[in-house]
């Protein structure tokens, strides 16, 4: 199970906010990159993600990432177990 922070919460509605000004559909992916994951934009889920629901709107995850997301500095995005 993934869970957000109300700090990630925000960081990710703000990113999406902002790209949806000139892209209205636009869609968020949260890749894992060590023990962060990186917002990028996408067109079209990968094989193996799964939708979750963050705030009001939805990213694609990829399947298996569990724990809870946070964001620190600069709002990188942080997943820790719990």
């Amino acid at each position: 199970m993934l869970t957000f922070t109300e700090r990630a919460t925000d960081a990710l509605t703000t990113f999406h906010a902002a790209a949806a000004r000139w892209d209205p559909g636009a869609r968020l992916r949260l890749v894992r990159d060590g023990g962060t994951l990186r917002p990028e934009f996408a067109d079209a889920a990968m094989d193996d993600d799964v939708e979750v629901a963050v705030g009001t709107i939805t990213v694609w995850v990829p399947a298996g990432v569990e724990g809870r997301v946070d964001a620190g500095d600069h709002n990188v995005l942080t997943v820790s177990a719990g």
